[in-house]
């Protein structure tokens, strides 16, 4: 009983971690990405779709994103929904394709995307702490039920602390890694 409360909180603190990642990779540093249009939804016969479900994203070169439609009237389309995606973007259309040509970031663009990252690490730290207070209380209802033992329940309770402290310190190394990235000039 306790291996799958351990098994489950474990599960969803790792996917807490790969939700962090995603979200820090949508945080964009001085180079092209295709990943910094992923919130992107372009209007696609009347369905909101996500812009790689319409067009293939490229990098042209370290500052530009190369944008080419499947379907050539889609063109418009898909430069209106990355303007109204209000990522700070200005894409221009030549020929087939849109070129999306990243601003280089300023100091203070750098600071507020370092909060925006320190804030989705904060996010993950307590959707983690509430793994564990979920599985402690989970511990706790075996122990009143009297499942198992006082020196179980104490002895899951430091595991899960152990686990805590695990996944809060990987937290902490991806929020180390992107502030990095991002003051890199």
């Amino acid at each position: 009983m306790i291996n799958d409360v351990k098994k489950d909180a474990q599960s969803r603190m790792e996917k807490a971690l790969s939700s962090l990642d995603s979200q820090l990779l949508r945080i964009r540093t001085g180079r092209a990405h295709p990943s910094v249009l992923d919130p992107v939804q372009v209007d696609y016969y009347g369905n909101p779709t996500p812009i790689s479900q319409v067009a293939n994203i490229g990098v042209e070169d370290a500052r530009t994103l190369k944008v080419t439609p499947w379907e050539k009237n889609m063109l418009p389309a898909i430069e209106k929904a990355i303007i109204k995606a209000n990522l700070g973007l200005n894409p221009s259309s030549s020929g087939g394709d849109i070129r999306i040509p990243l601003p280089a970031l300023t100091e203070e663009t750098r600071k507020d995307m370092i909060k925006q990252a320190k804030a989705e690490a904060e996010n993950a730290r307590v959707a983690v702490r509430n793994v564990r207070r979920d599985a402690n209380q989970h511990i706790a209802k075996l122990l009143k039920e009297k499942d198992i033992s006082e020196d179980d329940e104490r002895k899951a309770n430091d595991d899960m602390q152990k686990m805590t402290d695990k996944a809060i310190a990987d937290v902490e190394a991806a929020l180390v890694v992107k502030e990095k990235d991002l003051m890199q000039v």
